[in-house]
């Protein structure tokens, strides 16, 4: 038979860690966000250039733009 405590217990997930509760700011937050703006435009242009100009350098444009995202992951590892 169930008491009322049995009833009133519920499971709880262990907690984690958000945004608001870090340690330290993140000294790379800007850089990451200026770099983060460069891979976009990139994608978007490479996109844009392979479908109406030219595959090859449409697709030049998109790796070069990846490797600006590539950096960005280095410095959000870095935290």
């Amino acid at each position: 038979m169930q008491t009322e405590q049995d009833n009133d217990f519920q499971y709880q997930r262990p907690s984690r860690r958000h945004r608001g509760e870090e340690d330290k700011p993140d000294r790379f937050f800007m850089l990451r966000n200026i770099l983060n703006v460069i891979f976009i435009i990139g994608a978007v242009v490479g996109v844009l250039m392979y479908f109406y100009k030219d595959e090859q350098a449409g697709t030049i444009v998109i790796l070069v733009s990846m490797m600006f995202k590539i950096v960005e992951c280095v410095f959000r590892f870095m935290k």
